[in-house]
C-alpha cells in the first residue's frame, strides 16, 4: 500500500504582521515582511478554507483562523497599500484567484464562485463601507 509523503512543513510565520488593505476583494490583505510579500487570498468559504496564505506568490497553506495578533477583523482600520505596492502584489498573484490554482487544480465547482475570480476581477477596486454611526436615541 503506497504511503503519502509527509506534509511540507509550514514556514515559521511572524507573530505580528503590519497588514494592509489591498483594495481588492480577492487578495484582501498584504504585508511586506523582510522584503517578501505575505498575501492572504479570501476564498469562497465555507466551500473552501477561509484564507490561503502566499509568500511572494508561492502557497504556504490554508487558514480558517488567522492569529489574533494579526488583527485582521477590522479591515476598514487597516492602512491601504500604495498604488505601486498594490500593482506589485497583483502581479505576484496573477493567475491565483480561484482556489486550487496554486496546486494546478483550479476549482470549477458550480457550487462556488471560483470561476469568477479572474485577474481582471481581482484587480477591480473593492468598495469600502465606512462604519455606520449609531442611530439609536438614548
Amino acid at each position: 500500500m503506497p504511503m503519502n509523503p509527509p506534509p511540507t512543513p509550514r514556514p515559521e510565520l511572524p507573530a505580528r504582521v503590519a497588514w494592509h488593505d489591498t483594495g481588492t476583494t480577492v487578495f484582501r490583505y498584504a504585508a511586506r515582511v523582510d522584503g517578501r510579500w505575505l498575501v492572504l487570498r479570501l476564498n469562497d468559504f465555507p466551500e473552501h478554507p477561509l484564507h490561503t496564505l502566499f509568500i511572494d506568490g508561492q502557497v504556504v497553506g490554508d487558514l480558517d483562523d488567522t492569529p489574533a495578533a494579526w488583527k485582521l477583523h477590522a479591515r476598514s482600520t487597516l492602512p491601504v497599500l500604495s498604488p505601486d505596492d498594490r500593482t506589485e502584489v497583483l502581479r505576484l498573484m496573477t493567475g491565483l484567484g480561484p482556489y486550487g490554482t496554486e496546486a494546478g487544480r483550479p476549482c470549477e465547482g458550480d457550487w462556488c464562485t471560483c470561476t469568477l475570480l479572474t485577474d481582471e476581477y481581482a484587480a477591480r477596486p473593492a468598495t469600502r463601507t465606512p462604519p455606520r454611526a449609531s442611530t439609536e436615541q438614548p
